[in-house]
């Protein structure tokens, strides 16, 4: 590009100095991205067309986070499917994320609806500037136009020889002799899409995507119905192990109270048995003493015992303590 450059401006110069003795060469150039930022046209396109990508990147996000909420619950739900219902879904979810991918090549791509678009807009205004500058190239005879912004590298360039003002004022003159009659078609054109959206195909998948999607909710919905019956099968089971346990228990200790009162029972009757010769010897002014009387006379002479043998303790420590006290004096005398 440096090469054709150099070779250009070289034959500007050559032919500068061939046609110098006829006429001067008239040179002059133009700031095409100056001269973009002041059409109020290009200020409109650019804005309609980043709205335009910008619905579509808000598109593809929400589209992305459907996927990603369909991943996350195909993870939480996969103790309730199948094989066969989980292979489908996750089929299901890469060709949603296939679908994404070449629908954002389709908008974003080298050849996409953003380039197409934008070129389809911007193409109307470059035709102004060529026109503006082929007619202002015509009525002042210049030799050569070049273009500021373009590849060409201009190391050095002199205000007077930029028109790039009086190519904006040419576009703004033409601009308003057409505005009037293009108004209400650019106003219709903004309000309809370059690009058709409609697309049956994909209109037929999703409806058979839903289709598969209720599906797999009834199936899911039953085996979670069934799962419940199991739980709360085995609950009703495992409280009637639990009552029949404590059933069991509550039988065991009655036929322990049971055969604990009958031991007793049998005992009261043998010591009854036994102690029916003695009530009859003890017998006092002709009736016989009962059984409580009996432990009362027996409790009483324990008592009468304890308190004999208490008495006998103390008066052997009083005598002990006399012999100590009369050692005691007869050492002192």
């Amino acid at each position: 590009m440096k090469h054709n450059v150099l070779f250009l401006l070289t034959l500007v110069f050559m032919l500068s100095f061939y046609s110098h003795a006829q006429r001067g060469v008239r040179i002059a150039y133009i700031d095409t991205e100056y001269i973009l930022e002041n059409v109020p046209e290009y200020q409109e396109a650019t804005t309609q067309l980043e709205d335009k990508a910008q619905k579509w990147k808000n598109e593809i996000q929400s589209k992305l986070t459907t996927v990603e909420q369909k991943r996350k619950d195909l993870s939480n739900e996969k103790a309730l499917l199948t094989k066969e219902l989980i292979d489908e879904r996750e089929e299901d979810i890469t060709f949603e994320e296939n679908e994404i991918l070449d629908y954002q090549q389709k908008r974003f791509g080298p050849n996409g609806d953003l380039f197409i678009q934008k070129k389809q807009l911007m193409q109307p205004i470059q035709d102004q500037i060529f026109a503006a500058v082929q007619d202002m190239a015509e009525g002042r005879k210049y030799d050569f136009i070049f273009d500021k912004s373009s590849d060409a590298v201009m190391l050095f360039s002199a205000k007077q020889f930029d028109i790039s003002e009086q190519v904006l004022r040419s576009i703004t003159r033409t601009s308003k002799r057409t505005q009037a009659n293009s108004k209400a078609e650019r106003k219709a054109a903004e309000e309809e899409e370059l690009i058709p959206e409609i697309n049956e195909e994909l209109e037929a998948r999703e409806k058979v995507l839903e289709e598969k999607k209720a599906k797999r909710e009834s199936a899911v919905e039953k085996r979670r119905e069934e799962i419940l019956a199991v739980r709360e099968a085995k609950k009703l089971e495992a409280e009637a192990r639990r009552q029949k346990t404590l059933d069991d228990r509550e039988e065991a200790k009655q036929a322990k109270l049971d055969a604990r009162s009958k031991t007793s029972k049998v005992a009261a009757e043998s010591e009854e048995g036994t102690s029916k010769p003695a009530e009859g010897a003890k017998s006092v002014e002709g009736k016989t003493k009962t059984k409580a009387e009996l432990i009362e006379e027996n409790r009483q002479k324990k008592l009468a015992e304890r308190a004999k043998r208490k008495k006998a303790l103390e008066d052997r420590k009083n005598k002990i303590l006399e012999d100590r006290q009369k050692a005691k004096d007869s050492i002192n005398n």
